[in-house]
């Protein structure tokens, strides 16, 4: 805004120029005060020159200071809001777009629009009559603009949601091409895609055809007003109440005042978009503060506590888990069994965190884990979801947690989760670049190496979802094996899994059904207790099967 005062001042540079040649030298016609008043103007349009530059200059920094400063707590508080169920990736989108439309030439008529009224006192001190054609038409532009707004608000609004729906629908069928292609799905992929660009282009059409219909108008006002204030000024010359300088001052001074109000007609879209990407990140960061100093303990050892958690994804539903509750000594190791859809796998997702609860809390030595300092979670919590997701980097990356990699435990937990032989048999060994989400990878090795990753520094705390769906019986024997070691070192370690064969090293065992905790208690107890109700049990793979299936779910 302060090299916008000296820019919007030093733009009189041309119509002050032009008063003076007509009125001055015309007149007297000295050809050294033309040459004087031409070097003057020079330097006035040089520094304006280099100000402008500045300004566009300053511009693209604060938005990249902007995303420098925001980009952190912005992925942050979206990846904590998610523990709630909901998605806030559009958030980072939403950075994207306030980054590039302040970086861009888009934002400098909003910075010339405060000294619209300037030029206008500027043209009234040149004449009356002047300054009242320059205000009104002022005041239509300013309107054309707030009726572009108006009408184009919800077709840009529209576009944008289409366009995000229509994106997300793309990556999610390139992600499960094989799918596509298996299956012979790619015509109706094509389709079902078309029917989001064709929404999305209708929409953008409508906002484009309204903004193009505003632009021509503004342009074609503008020119008209140019064209009279010459014709007014002529009149006003020849009643001899202005002079021949003060007429063409009053024209270049006008297109001035009135080229912002059109430039914003222009780029109202980009505009509408910035303004609602702030609105939206306002809002994201009003509803949830940043996070303040977080819990941070000692010396963890692994004593868990579900104390009464419920679970809904939204107020009202019918809640995924209902008043659950049990606790775990450290070196415990407990199997969670059920039913599809009995809760399990949100059971998992509380008890490391990735979700909140509802109700109830869940507790790592006697501290809500949700509320713990992430170093402490870092180092005491493993956690293996059902769907494993690998990321772009190294292998040894990846087992490290994308931290500072320690190659004694890194390899230590490949060991423990059988996959070290695996992952030296790979082109670069631990350095192989896995890609993004790992794709090259199969299922079980990327099972493996999430499991070395969830034993990292063996943690304290160890959550395992449907750990053996993708092993085989080697990696099954080794995953067994990893459950024996952490519980000899002391962790507690939560199972799920539907195959018996797994529940060798458990020593509790508890059955979730609709959301309830229907049974807990030793494992010995717990299947004694369930054998009499075979029909109602839940469905576990007998070892043998397992063996004879070659250990796939």
């Amino acid at each position: 805004m302060g090299f916008s005062l000296f820019v919007n001042l030093l733009v009189l540079t041309s119509p002050i120029y032009m008063m003076q040649v007509y009125d001055r030298v015309l007149v007297s016609q000295q050809v050294e005060t033309l040459i004087f008043l031409s070097i003057i103007a020079l330097v006035a349009l040089t520094v304006l020159g280099v100000l402008d530059g500045v300004r566009s200059y300053l511009a693209t920094r604060i938005g990249r200071y902007l995303d420098e400063t925001l980009r952190d707590p912005v992925l942050t508080q979206a990846i904590a809001q998610a523990r709630s169920g909901s998605s806030q990736r559009r958030l980072v989108d939403d950075m994207n777009i306030m980054r590039g439309y302040i970086g861009s030439p888009a934002i400098l008529p909003f910075l010339d629009a405060p000294w619209v009224p300037v030029f206008l006192i500027i043209i009234t001190l040149l004449h009356p009559w002047l300054g009242i054609l320059a205000a009104v038409a002022a005041v239509v532009l300013f309107s054309l603009a707030l009726a572009n707004d108006y009408m184009a608000r919800s077709a840009l609004r529209h576009a944008a949601t289409e366009q995000m729906l229509s994106n997300d629908f793309a990556n999610a069928a390139i992600q499960n091409s094989e799918v596509v292609h298996a299956m012979g799905m790619q015509g109706d992929i094509s389709r079902r895609y078309r029917v989001f660009v064709d929404n999305m282009g209708a929409a953008s059409q409508r906002a484009a055809d309204i903004g193009a219909v505003i632009s021509t108008v503004s342009k074609s006002l503008r020119i008209a007003v140019q064209s009279a204030v010459l014709g007014l000024g002529a009149y006003l010359v020849i009643r001899a109440e202005l002079s021949p300088g003060g007429m063409i001052a009053a024209s270049i001074v006008l297109g001035r005042a009135l080229a912002p109000i059109e430039q914003t007609i222009g780029s109202w879209k980009q505009f509408v978009g910035a303004r609602d990407s702030f609105g939206r990140l306002k809002e994201f960061f009003e509803d949830q503060p940043v996070q303040s100093a977080r819990i941070s303990l000692d010396q963890i050892t692994g004593s868990l506590s579900v104390e009464g958690v419920s679970f809904a994804l939204r107020s009202g539903d019918r809640p995924i888990l209902n008043r659950v509750s049990f606790s775990l000594k450290p070196g415990t190791a407990l199997a969670i069994v059920g039913p599809s859809a009995s809760g399990k796998s949100s059971l998992c997702r509380l008890i490391v965190g990735a979700n909140a609860p509802t109700l109830g809390a869940v507790r790592l030595d006697g501290a809500e884990i949700i509320g713990l300092n992430t170093d402490d979670v870092r180092r005491a919590v493993g956690y293996l979801p059902q769907s494993v997701e690998l990321f772009a980097g190294t292998v040894k990356e990846n087992i490290a947690r994308l931290g500072e990699p320690d190659d004694e435990a890194v390899i230590s937990a490949a060991r423990m989760a059988g996959c070290h032989d695996l992952i030296l048999r790979l082109q670069d060994g631990y350095e192989t670049e896995l890609g993004p989400r790992g794709a090259f990878l199969s299922g079980g090795q990327r099972q493996r190496i999430g499991l070395a990753r969830a034993l990292y520094g063996m943690p304290k705390l160890i959550v395992l979802d449907e750990p053996n769906s993708n092993l085989d019986q080697e990696g099954e024997a080794a995953l067994i094996d990893s459950i024996a070691t952490a519980k000899a070192a002391g962790a507690t370690v939560v199972v799920v899994s539907h195959r018996f064969s797994l529940l060798k090293p458990i020593d509790m065992l508890a059955v979730l059904r609709d959301g309830v905790l229907d049974k807990f208690g030793n494992r010995d107890d717990v299947l004694r207790e369930m054998s009499p109700q075979a029909a109602s049990k839940p469905t576990l793979v007998a070892a043998q099967e397992s063996a004879a299936t070659g250990g796939r779910a």
